[in-house]
């Protein structure tokens, strides 16, 4: 392999990427850092004025977008909206996750329920309303935020590593 510039491949450098949960944690960091890398970041959360407060010193290469992952349509609009806007999204980040922690004992089903909605069905939406906008653009890559609580047991966290499971399991 060269070490010839001329011979690097192009990673982030004006690529577009989505994330969602872009307004805090592992979203804001990777956001950060790919637009030091020269992409172009579109920060979809619920928490709009959280991702607006991180894209404004951003830039013109980070936009923040409402999106709850719990609703298919919305985010199917998202991603249709990004891609007329940017022309294409090099990369989805499939992000936004919660989790809850404590007994299982303690955990109604509206907790279960709620951490299942986020972390399990608000990937599948994403996949679902992503794929076929990569398969016609021919490229771009899908990166499904899990944790290694989907990896190993981990007590105290079981509807978290549950759903955790089930995203290492779709991603795979």
């Amino acid at each position: 392999m060269s070490n010839d510039s001329t011979q690097q491949i192009r990673t982030f450098k004006d690529a577009v990427a989505l994330i969602t949960g872009g307004a805090s944690g592992i979203g804001a960091a990777l956001a950060k850092d790919l637009v030091r890398r020269g992409a172009t970041v579109i920060l979809a959360d619920r928490q709009f004025e959280a991702a607006q407060e991180l894209a404004n010193p951003l830039g013109d290469k980070a936009q923040a977008v409402t999106l709850d992952v719990r609703d298919a349509d919305q985010f199917a609009d998202v991603i249709r909206t990004a891609r007329d806007r940017h022309g294409r999204i090099d990369y989805f980040f499939n992000n936004a996750g919660i989790g809850i922690g404590g007994p299982v004992e303690a955990h109604g089903l509206d907790d279960w329920r709620y951490t299942i909605d986020v972390n399990i069905l608000g990937v599948v939406y994403g996949v679902h309303a992503m794929l076929p906008i990569m398969r016609e653009q021919g490229f771009g890559h899908i990166v499904n935020t899990a944790s290694m609580a989907g990896q190993v047991p981990c007590p105290g966290l079981t509807a978290y590593a549950t759903t955790k499971h089930a995203v290492v399991g779709l991603t795979r």
